[in-house]
């Protein structure tokens, strides 16, 4: 289904609270397959395709920026007629949700921010620099081949390597396109929040995963300790993409959250 120029889909009960999950770099709606069964069996899930990737309208502004990530969800809650949502977003789509809990806090329930930040960390910025040195330079095969460096654990990869090769061919097929990518990563290394989160606190979950190769767990801290009362919670092992490689750990810390 399409809303707002963004596809989206739907699941859980129609009547239940409606909770939006955004992902992080690749935008894809796809990315939250290990983890929607287990909260649609308690909210009305709605993921999404963010704008220019996946199935959504492709076409980006000249200057794209989180606060455009915002502005979308904004807008697909405007289309479903959803006055109020709760928010899981991973990396991208968790500073995404900070940015529209700064901008119409009356529209949002609670949020979860996963391996996020409120300003870009300096290994976070070598890691894109070197992404986009790949993608630049050596083409998106292998910008892609190098994507679960920086998103799964070294044992996780060598146990999984056979899906990774064989989701190669479609990940390629979808791909945004260069222009889209350079536009995503430089919205997230401009973004910064640093000394404007003083408000926020009540109702929002910090969580991270202790050996993020891409976010620092060090970034979710800071993003802690600039919200009075977050909740803020460390995934031992897991990677950037903690919620695909330990999905039973994630969802049980984000229920037990939305849930309270």
């Amino acid at each position: 289904m399409q809303a707002a120029g963004l596809y989206y889909e739907e699941h859980g009960p129609p009547n239940a609270p409606p909770l939006i999950l955004s992902s992080g770099l690749g935008g894809s709606a796809g990315y939250w397959a290990p983890n929607i069964p287990a909260l649609a069996a308690h909210f009305r899930v709605i993921a999404y395709d963010h704008r220019g990737t996946g199935r959504s309208d492709r076409h980006l502004s000249e200057i794209v920026t989180v606060d455009d990530f915002a502005d979308d969800m904004l807008a697909l809650m405007d289309a479903l007629n959803i006055d109020r949502a709760h928010i899981v977003g991973h990396a991208a789509g968790g500073v995404a949700g900070l940015a529209l809990a700064l901008k119409a806090p009356d529209r949002l329930g609670k949020l979860v921010v996963v391996n996020g930040w409120t300003k870009a960390d300096p290994h976070f910025l070598r890691c894109f620099e070197a992404r986009l040195n790949l993608l630049r330079h050596a083409g998106v095969e292998a910008f892609l081949r190098a994507q679960p460096i920086f998103l799964y654990p070294a044992n996780w990869i060598s146990a999984h390597t056979e899906e990774l090769d064989a989701e190669l061919p479609h990940q390629t097929t979808s791909f945004p396109g260069v222009e889209t990518m350079e536009k995503r990563i430089a919205a997230l290394a401009a973004f910064d929040v640093m000394g404007r989160l003083g408000g926020m606190g009540d109702g929002v979950l910090v969580l991270a995963t202790n050996d993020d190769m891409l976010v620092p767990s060090a970034a979710a801290q800071h993003l802690a300790d600039q919200l009075a009362n977050a909740r803020h919670e460390v995934m031992p092992w897991g990677g950037h993409a903690c919620n695909v490689t330990d999905p039973e750990r994630f969802n049980r810390i984000v229920l037990d959250f939305l849930r309270s």
